[in-house]
């Protein structure tokens, strides 16, 4: 039986500053009409990220099978050669030589606020890239918006349960196009905020998205994240970060998680503590793909925090 894993979604490089300060304290709220505002950012790196390729990160240090459904631009050659020598799969990923690849301009503050710029480039001729399987799952994490839907259609006709991940490109669907994926969708993964706005824009509650799925996750920082699963609901207890250095990729690492525990057979409850785990040991770390993921380090912390073991 396959554990193959597809991942639609972004390979981007982020460039990630740190603002020496709060947000908070330099945004006027009567303002923000003619809002004109500089951050001083002396911390800055340049670190491989986008969505799939930070799932696929996660997932392959777990010992799974992450295949990226993505495209880059002239200048991606060497991440997707990284990429490759991790193990990942990268043989649907498109190479578009009259574009860049898609980049995001990050700036963090002390409060793990994060005010981000991103142009898609490459990514929006996704789209080209069609999912094939076999599969144990997939999911559609922010890509271009063409490739999202052609990918969930693929999946639903290749019979693959997939989680529905909208994150930051939310905004770019109207509510009956994120209902209609909904009801496509084996699961819905969002965080707090996002859960808010999907609400908004579908009509519907919490409670009503996740009668719609199979089961569905809401992630909600430091507090943990929340299950709806088989009519119940259960709260996931959080793990403890030794150090909260960078939230930068932390939701990708915990989708990492997730599907390594839901393509291994483990079942929602453990994914999602596992999902908890990768994400703690994500914030970790600067960047979003700079945590090493070792099984037994992994289970450690699983059972730390849980009382057993994941595996």
């Amino acid at each position: 039986m396959t554990t193959r894993v597809l991942i639609s979604g972004s390979i981007a490089y982020d460039t990630i500053m740190v603002f020496d300060g709060h947000f908070k304290d330099h945004i006027l709220p009567d303002r923000v009409h003619m809002l004109n505002v500089s951050f001083l950012a002396p911390t800055l790196k340049r670190e491989f990220g986008g969505c799939a390729a930070n799932i696929a990160y996660t997932l392959k240090g777990l010992g799974g099978q992450p295949v990226v459904l993505a495209a880059v631009g002239r200048d991606g050659g060497d991440y997707v050669d990284r990429l490759a020598a991790l193990g990942i799969d990268t043989t649907s990923v498109l190479r578009c030589e009259d574009l860049y690849t898609a980049q995001a301009f990050i700036t963090t503050d002390l409060a793990d606020n994060q005010i981000t710029a991103f142009h898609p480039g490459a990514m929006s001729r996704a789209h080209e890239v069609a999912a094939r399987g076999p599969a144990a799952w997939g999911i559609v994490a922010p890509n271009g918006k063409d490739a999202m839907l052609r990918h969930a259609r693929e999946y639903r006709e290749a019979g693959i349960p997939w989680i529905f991940d909208p994150g930051q490109l939310m905004p770019m669907f109207s509510g009956d196009e994120l209902r209609a994926l909904l009801d496509g969708a084996t699961a819905l993964a969002v965080n707090d905020y996002e859960s808010g706005l999907m609400a908004e824009k579908t009509g519907l509650s919490e409670a009503e998205l996740a009668a719609r799925v199979d089961a569905m996750i809401v992630t909600r920082g430091a507090e943990g994240s929340t299950l709806h699963h088989g009519g119940r609901t259960e709260t996931i207890p959080p793990v403890r970060a030794r150090e909260a250095l960078d939230p930068t990729g932390c939701g990708d690492a915990y989708r990492g998680g997730l599907l390594h525990g839901l393509s291994s057979g483990l079942g929602w409850p453990v994914a999602a503590r596992l999902g908890s785990v990768m994400g703690a040991m994500k914030i970790e770390h600067l960047g979003p793909q700079n945590h090493r993921v070792d099984r037994d380090a992994v289970a450690a912390r699983y059972r730390e925090a849980y009382g057993a073991s994941p595996w």
